[in-house]
């Protein structure tokens, strides 16, 4: 099959998802198109059955913010042309599914068909959507939709309670690759972090409120207390000057390290003994699923899809929104205990082979398949 697929190209889960998706149908012999304003950041080099293509929008004198809806639109009825698409996936909904509707309406009156997929990933139906001015466009592209899929039954319920969405909506969860342990001196590269038998716990994000990482630092201090610990702080964005200063407020500046963004994330999970998502709310929490991939168990807050990938009590606890005592007790409970922990770890990792990518790959197959 010829796929074209949208998406934001930076660090967000929905680029990331959307980039290993093309790249596993691409290994599996589909040809994979590339559509979005730069080369996703997890694409990397040249790759065979992958194409990019670059949507180049110019600054106009006469509009005040750049049309890139109706430029998107234009470049997907130009690649559909001319590398004869069978099937469009657009990931999150804003504006890729109203440039993907724009983009088979211009192609029908050409006399071409081309279905669309529309993945809905979280924020574009919790946060954004819930705009409304945003509303109507979201409800009426994704009832246009050939398809909808949303990455959690967590999410799936959401679109219901907040659109009046008319079309089924098919749920395929996110996905991990299969890790090996790429450090063969992991016990070297903790000394950089912390001394011997110091557990080293981990939190990566994009430092958002909804994120509340402030609590991952509440939380962290609470358990620094009962057990010496160094805390990984992986990712950056708007919460972090803030959450500098909670460091030092709390005396833990010697204790917490800031990496800022990481690529890659396997190698800090690698030297990790505890991952923690205390966040507001999460459609599905890739992260956590990232962590549990590499043998890490998980403290996370019991919001929005991580029930779902978090098993309470068995990868790891869920707590209540906010409940940093509560998150802090259970991470004491699984460190002070190294064969708790061990025993933690290895049902996080047997856990996260339940949403191996291949088996997910196939799900989408099987969709592109019946709309073609």
């Amino acid at each position: 099959m010829k796929i074209g697929i949208v998406l934001y190209p930076t660090y967000g889960g929905s680029g990331v998802m959307a980039t290993e998706l093309g790249k596993s149908l691409a290994k599996k012999g589909h040809e994979i198109h590339f559509i979005t304003y730069s080369q996703p950041v997890r694409l990397g080099g040249f790759r065979s059955n992958i194409f990019y293509h670059e949507v180049a929008v110019s600054d106009y004198p006469l509009f005040d913010y750049t049309p890139y809806e109706t430029v998107l639109a234009s470049k997907m009825v130009d690649v559909v042309k001319r590398e004869e698409l069978d099937v469009l996936h657009v990931h999150y909904a804003i504006p890729h599914a109203s440039a993907a509707f724009m983009a088979k309406q211009i192609l029908a009156a050409q006399g071409v068909h081309i279905p669309y997929v529309t993945t809905l990933h979280g924020t574009d139906i919790t946060l954004v959507g819930r705009d409304p001015s945003f509303e109507p466009v979201i409800t009426f592209c994704m009832n246009e939709s050939d398809a909808i899929t949303a990455v959690s039954e967590s999410l799936r319920e959401d679109t219901y309670k907040h659109f009046n969405a008319t079309k089924d909506i098919l749920v395929i969860p996110n996905f991990v690759h299969p890790r090996s342990k790429t450090i063969h001196n992991i016990q070297e590269i903790r000394r950089r972090y912390a001394i011997d038998n110091e557990p080293i716990m981990c939190h990566i994000s994009n430092f958002r409120k909804v994120k509340r990482v402030d609590d991952v630092l509440k939380m962290f201090d609470k358990v620094n207390q009962k057990i010496p610990s160094k805390l990984l702080m992986v990712g950056d964005g708007p919460e972090r000057y803030g959450l500098e200063e909670l460091c030092a407020q709390l005396g833990l500046c010697d204790r917490v390290v800031f990496i800022g963004k990481v690529r890659e994330t396997q190698e800090v999970l690698e030297i990790s003994d505890l991952f923690v998502l205390p966040s507001e709310t999460e459609s599905f929490g890739l992260a956590a699923l990232e962590a549990m991939a590499m043998g890490v168990p998980v403290i996370s807050s019991n919001t929005g899809g991580i029930p779902e990938v978090n098993i309470n009590g068995e990868t790891g606890f869920m707590s209540d929104v906010g409940d940093v005592e509560d998150m802090a007790k259970n991470a004491i409970y699984i460190l002070e205990d190294e064969d708790r922990k061990k025993n933690f770890g290895e049902n996080a990792l047997a856990r996260s082979k339940i949403f191996d990518i291949d088996t997910v790959v196939c799900q989408y197959e099987d969709l592109y398949k019946t709309l073609i």
